[in-house]
């Protein structure tokens, strides 16, 4: 039945074409969906997936980056007494208000205060040694090259931030924050920009590489044990933790899985109305080889074979459609993002589509009856 399946679908490939195109639409949905939600969610967490601190210490019970409160220098001191930690440095975070020229308004911006040392654990993976040498500059800030158009600046151009004059000067790729613009400044710089002109206390985080051999779990659990005031977490722990809490906690990401339900039931009714129509047309070729004594049982398992081959052809057509779209859509700084966990999801999902339309589809074969021959 296998071969016969296959054979069917060979010998009469454009009557069920359009069935293919239909699973390999629902597939390019479904992917390119995924890769949007990974991308936009994902940027949530940047600060910790470009950076290669291992263990990131802030308030307790913060969800996410964006909602990091003060804490004080003991934090400090209790990574630097741990035995597994190698380096430490804080991270600040600010709230602030840019204004461009006239005519360009303002913006909620994110002032990240880093280290400028070469070797910097902040944003490691995306700025260079040179980059962040220029941040040594007072008031100077480097933001993502595609936030160029919305901040209304050139490279070299000025702005305010909280009233306070700063220079662009460079760009980076892969600093967009979620909900506002990332801008990159020295721990100094963000200091002074902070809105009552701290003094230190507005250090919302502080980082840390380790020792080689030491378990960031072991060091953020030991961290946890004598903490006050300030909590420790692993930065793949805490990058799920920001992950989640604007996928789940928002509402953005329910909206997200509602219309990857609504995909799921549109895909499946598609594909079940184009493959009943493939199945329908060869009605007497089903109603042949029952009058030959197959039974239906067996009629069913090779709509329920064809079924399967067609979401494997869409699956590969999609997958394919999708790379090329990803690679576009990267080309155009447009944020996406996928793993392998998610495409194998929608793989299983693409598949659950073309078998569920077999499922459907089969209700056609009880017009399959040898009588039919006669007329």
């Amino acid at each position: 039945m296998i071969a016969l399946a296959r054979k069917t679908l060979l010998h009469e490939w454009r009557r069920f074409l359009p069935a293919v195109l239909a699973v390999a639409f629902s597939g390019v949905l479904l992917l390119m969906q995924a890769a949007l939600v990974f991308g936009i969610f994902g940027a949530t967490a940047v600060y910790i997936t470009a950076s290669d601190a291992r263990v990131w210490v802030g308030y307790p019970g913060t969800q996410s980056i964006e909602l990091g409160r003060p804490i004080g220098p003991q934090a400090h001191t209790a990574l630097l007494m741990d035995p597994g930690v190698a380096r430490v440095e804080p991270f600040a975070w600010v709230g602030a208000d840019w204004r461009g020229p006239p005519g360009t308004g303002g913006l909620s911006v994110f002032v990240s205060g880093i280290a400028t040392r070469p070797d910097g654990m902040i944003f490691s993976s995306v700025l260079s040694a040179s980059q962040r040498a220029l941040l040594q500059e007072p008031f100077a800030v480097i933001v993502d090259r595609a936030d160029l158009s919305k901040l209304g600046v050139p490279v070299g151009g000025q702005a305010l931030i909280n009233g306070d004059l700063v220079r662009i000067v460079g760009t980076a790729s892969g600093i967009r924050a979620l909900g506002g613009v990332n801008v990159v400044a020295s721990l100094d710089t963000a200091r002074q920009l902070s809105i009552d002109g701290g003094d230190g206390a507005d250090v919302a985080y502080y980082v840390a590489t380790l020792k080689p051999g030491a378990d960031p779990a072991r060091v953020a659990a030991r961290i946890n044990a004598r903490a006050r005031g300030y909590a420790a977490w692993t930065a793949p722990a805490f990058a799920r933790r920001a992950v989640s809490y604007w996928m789940f906690q928002t509402g953005a990401g329910l909206g997200v899985i509602f219309l990857a339900v609504v995909v799921f039931i549109v895909g499946a009714i598609i594909t079940s109305q184009t493959l009943m129509g493939a199945i329908a047309g060869s009605v007497r070729e089903y109603a042949t080889l029952h009058a030959l004594g197959v039974g239906l049982g067996s009629l069913r398992r090779v709509v329920l074979e064809q079924a399967a081959w067609i979401g494997v052809s869409g699956l590969i057509a999609g997958g394919l459609l999708s790379l090329g779209l990803m690679a576009l859509a990267k080309f155009e700084e447009v944020p996406v993002a996928m793993n392998l966990p998610a495409w194998i999801a929608c793989a299983w999902v693409v598949m659950a589509i073309a078998l569920v339309s077999g499922i459907a589809a089969v209700r056609v074969l009880r017009r399959a009856d040898p009588a039919l021959l006669l007329r």
